[in-house]
């Protein structure tokens, strides 16, 4: 059986990296060492600080924001509350389940050799990508809503409501983990601790399979293919109803009053659209480098191989898919002016606390 686990073929051996090594290498006097080593091996020394930073940092950050937002004082409406709470919430599952559980023993692999010995890889797997599904499929959601509340004045009342965020939130927690829980029969328990797409060991059966191939592209299709052609759709139709109707509105109100005086609507529908935008974009920028190198390979595999992408493009893609899941709380404090004088007294509550205590 041993035999028939899938085995990755690296110029250097992964399990015989670590930071030693890593470090001996970029400091090497020797031109034998390829160019495309060097940078890997120095994408490889980043990772070891940058993820545990990331995770001291998302953990708390998506916390906090969950904190923050539950609390309705942002000046948000309830649906957009919902989906905003969603979103980070399934941001924390992923900095657990992806970035603790899975990079960082990648990383500091000789600190998580135990993990060779428990057979739960296939089941992090499920969790991992039903996780992962839920934070893009929100935000395609939040997307949706966004274009209705603005585009679809009829259909407002009905759809942007708390009762419907909850049924969406919900339908697509649910589909999300039915549609993987495929990878426990598809993937083995054992744990690969290897920087690659699928964490998990799998047998050259299942690899070399028609069926690996079909579910393996429908996945990536599924997420993220398909999200960002549907958010660049709607972001799409929902700025250009915007320019379309601040024109008219603008034309209608000099031509009522001779004077152009604030208009309160267009006001909250550009500080709504700069929300949906920024969001938006900051998923597709962060999210496009994986998409792209995770079809390439599986057309790689396949016997496609006009265009050769490094390895590094793998871990480049992973860094910054991660880094999406802690910057949502940034752009909430940068957008919403509520958000952030919230923001700023649970920072403070701690210090003023203390200040009240040492007073007394």
């Amino acid at each position: 059986m041993e035999q028939n686990l899938r085995t990755i073929d690296w110029n250097v051996s992964t399990m015989d990296r670590s930071l030693s090594y890593w470090f001996d290498s970029l400091t090497a006097d020797d031109d034998s060492i390829p160019l495309e080593w060097r940078i890997s091996d120095a994408l490889n020394m980043i990772q070891c600080i940058y993820y545990p930073v990331l995770a001291i940092g998302g953990v708390p950050v998506n916390v906090l924001t969950i904190g923050i937002l539950s609390r309705g004082k942002c000046g948000l409406s309830k649906c957009v509350t919902r989906y905003l709470v969603a979103m980070s919430a399934a941001d924390l599952l992923v900095i657990i389940l992806d970035l603790i559980l899975r990079h960082i023993p990648i990383v500091y692999w000789e600190q998580f050799q135990f993990l060779w010995y428990m057979p739960v890889c296939n089941i992090h797997a499920v969790l991992l990508y039903a996780a992962t599904d839920c934070s893009v499929w929100f935000t395609v959601a939040f997307t949706f809503d966004r274009f209705v509340a603005i585009c679809c004045q009829k259909l407002k009342s009905k759809y942007c409501s708390e009762q419907t965020s909850a049924v969406v939130v919900g339908t697509v927690t649910v589909l999300s983990c039915l549609k993987n829980i495929f990878w426990y029969f598809m993937l083995t328990g054992r744990y690969s601790l290897q920087n690659d797409p699928w964490f998990c060991d799998i047998t050259m059966d299942v690899l070399e399979s028609f069926v690996w191939i079909a579910i393996e592209f429908l996945h990536n299709i599924l997420t993220p293919a398909i999200p960002f052609a549907l958010i660049l759709l709607l972001n799409a139709l929902t700025v250009r109803h915007i320019l379309v109707s601040s024109r008219g509105r603008r034309r209608l109100r000099a031509h009522s009053s001779g004077e152009s005086r604030r208009d309160s609507e267009m006001e909250s529908r550009r500080k709504s659209i700069i929300l949906l935008l920024v969001i938006s974009g900051n998923f597709i920028l962060l999210w496009a480098l994986l998409m792209a190198y995770s079809l390439w390979s599986r057309m790689w595999y396949l016997g496609y191989q006009s265009v050769y992408i490094p390895d590094l493009l793998l871990d480049l893609s992973f860094m910054l898919e991660l880094l999406s899941c802690c910057t949502n709380t940034a752009i909430y404090a940068v957008t919403q002016s509520q958000f952030r004088e919230q923001l700023k007294k649970v920072l403070k509550y701690p210090f003023t606390t203390i200040a009240k205590f040492i007073q007394c």
